[in-house]
């Protein structure tokens, strides 16, 4: 349980510092430009874990790969951005606490994860939180941010779960798979990016620091935890640490940035954090702590990055 635990820890970092995208992107960034925005975010963290791990995909996971990489990075960057663009940080965040419901769904049809009731009422409960901020502060909605959140949830949702079921190829490491998935949801943005945005905006030092501390730290370190999360993790324990992100928001959007939360919004806030513990906790049918390989994690539990010293 002490290794599992680490496990979760480690991948609880990546939803987390998520949970910082939306005060760096209203406050740091130029704006209205969320495809600029993802495609920055995406391609340069991409290209630098290929150089890092200097590893190409093979075979079948060069489609793969692009399947990935448009889920959790192409579709989704995007799609997050025009949500954090149009709505205030926390509402943003929290909209993507329905994650959960999505991952029990695709789990439960594509990796035969059998729903358990607590796993269930966990994301139920995650989505009810949700609805408590989300309700309380519908004179402020924005239906074209709040649908652009679900959508970019529904995306991430099921590049989690694909993730989760193809696994990794042999010999291939966390790092090198992010690597890949950035590049191609990075590739899969830039034409898009041109077409409806135009040549990019001018820059100054704040947003070059802010596009910087996105796509190092919040994108090359936070999605190579991930999926490395993913891959030692049940999908829906993983994705149930979503609401993770949601609060962080929220508590930046309150210290830093002078947002507001009524008590009900703090109620919801109180109910995704306790649906993520409880999403945790082990069943009692479970046996042992394995990976995605089906290895006992206690002889996977290296935490080095083997694919840096090829």
């Amino acid at each position: 349980m002490s290794r599992k635990a680490t496990v979760i820890a480690l991948t609880a970092l990546a939803p987390i510092s998520w949970g910082t995208t939306y005060a760096v992107t209203t406050e740091f960034l130029p704006p209205d430009r969320p495809l600029f925005t993802g495609l920055v975010r995406a391609l340069p963290a991409g290209l630098l874990l290929l150089g890092l791990t200097r590893t190409l995909p093979r075979g079948a996971w060069w489609w793969k790969s692009a399947v990935l990489g448009a889920l959790n990075i192409g579709a989704f960057f995007p799609l997050l951005f025009l949500a954090a663009y149009r709505l205030p940080g926390g509402l943003a965040a929290v909209v993507g606490s329905v994650g959960p419901l999505f991952v029990v769904g695709l789990a439960a049809l594509l990796l035969g994860e059998r729903p358990t009731v607590r796993g269930l009422l966990a994301a139920i409960a995650a989505a009810f939180g949700v609805s408590l901020v989300v309700l309380k502060a519908a004179g402020a909605l924005d239906l074209v941010g709040i649908l652009a959140g679900l959508a970019s949830t529904a995306s991430m949702s099921s590049g989690t779960v694909l993730t989760k079921r193809w696994g990794r190829p042999e010999g291939v490491g966390p790092l090198a798979l992010t690597g890949w998935q950035l590049t191609a949801g990075g590739l899969l943005i830039a034409p898009v990016a041109l077409i409806v945005e135009g040549a990019p905006p001018a820059l100054d030092g704040r947003a070059v620091a802010g596009y910087a501390y996105l796509a190092l730290a919040n994108t090359a370190v936070g999605y190579w935890l991930w999926f490395r999360g993913i891959g030692q993790l049940t999908a829906t324990s993983a994705t149930l640490l979503g609401p993770l992100s949601p609060i962080t928001a929220a508590v930046i959007g309150w210290a830093a940035l002078g947002q507001a939360l009524t008590a009900v919004q703090l109620t919801g806030m109180v109910i995704a954090f306790a649906a993520t513990v409880v999403g945790q906790l082990p069943s009692r049918s479970s046996r042992s702590f394995k990976n995605s390989e089906g290895i006992d994690q206690k002889d996977s539990m290296d935490l080095s990055v083997p694919e840096l010293r090829r």
